[in-house]
């Protein structure tokens, strides 16, 4: 008899861990990966019925009573999250308490307009609530991570205080002699050099040869200026007009000299930086070289020069 409990008693302990195995550090019933979202302040109860819903796991009854018996008692965290197929309940339960939140990114270009910032937040249907098109210039271009559920203004917020602390951080650091006088002449001077070039090594000198018009209180001349007003940032998509040449608008920098009265996009650290520390040049002049680049002019008959070479290569490829 004593013999038979002995036996009895053995095959329930591997029958119970046979549940254990299955149950708990076994495959799970998912067959594709999966995710879940966990909101701020959630419990383990609900954690685990968000997994069942999910199809992570088979019962969320039997997760948090194999989860208190044999999990740690770490908090689980909030965010979202990704679970592989198959992921046992322990695997799961480890996510939650110790795995990386789904990093999802929204990415504002250097040189984006806020127009199109506020679209591209728009655009985004992991976020939500409505958002304000920001003021011109007060976006710092990155990539900004956000969760899933998260408003859209929240975002633009944070897109905010990262242009707030970079501009801070690099005024400090600009050099002396240069022709902007405050922060914020600094970013409508940037905004224009993003716009002009394309080139990350040409930055300084495009910020160099405008830094020398406007000491010299020349026009800065610039063909975006003219852009901005007529389409807030969008692409023209056409040439420019003789009579938006002459516009008087207070962007217009070919029929008023020194700078717009604002950005016209939202520059990225480099372009401020540029513009607090210009390549020391004596050009004053600029016009495109056909490759994305520029070449530059320290005289109005160079420049021409350069001009006519410029127009005799567009005529070559059919742009005129």
């Amino acid at each position: 008899m004593r013999r038979l409990i002995l036996i009895a008693g053995l095959l329930a302990l591997l029958a119970g861990g046979g549940i254990v195995w299955r149950g708990w550090l076994g495959p799970g019933p998912s067959v594709t990966p999966a995710e879940v979202t966990v909101v701020e302040g959630a419990r383990l109860r609900t954690a685990a019925a968000a997994l069942e819903k999910a199809g992570v796991i088979r019962s969320a009854d039997g997760f948090y009573r194999m989860a208190r018996l044999l999990g740690s008692n770490d908090p689980i965290q909030a965010g979202d999250f990704a679970f592989p197929a198959g992921v046992s309940g322990a695997g799961a339960l480890d996510i939650l308490q110790h795995g990386k939140p789904v990093l999802r990114l929204i990415t504002i270009p250097e040189g984006m307009p806020s127009i199109l910032v506020a679209e591209r937040l728009r655009d985004q249907t992991l976020l939500t609530g409505a958002v304000e098109i920001p003021a011109e210039g007060s976006i710092l271009p990155d990539s900004y991570a956000f969760q899933r559920g998260e408003p859209r203004a929240a975002v633009m917020k944070r897109m905010q205080a990262a242009m707030d602390r970079s501009l801070k951080e690099l005024w400090a650091t600009r050099k002396p002699g240069i022709a902007v006088a405050t922060p914020e002449e600094a970013v409508i001077l940037a905004s224009i050099v993003e716009k002009e070039t394309g080139k990350p090594s040409e930055r300084r000198m495009v910020a160099g040869v405008y830094t020398n018009r406007l000491k010299r209180g020349m026009p800065l001349q610039a063909d975006p200026t003219v852009i901005y007003p007529v389409t807030l940032g969008r692409p023209l998509g056409r040439r420019i007009l003789r009579s938006e040449l002459a516009a008087k608008n207070g962007y217009n920098t070919y029929a008023e000299p020194g700078l717009p009265k604002g950005p016209i996009a939202n520059p990225g650290r480099a372009s401020i930086a540029a513009v607090l520390d210009p390549e020391p040049t004596s050009a004053l002049f600029f016009v495109a070289d056909g490759s994305g680049g520029h070449v530059f002019a320290d005289t109005l008959a160079q420049h021409e020069a350069n001009v006519r070479k410029w127009y005799a290569l567009r005529r070559a490829r059919g742009e005129m």
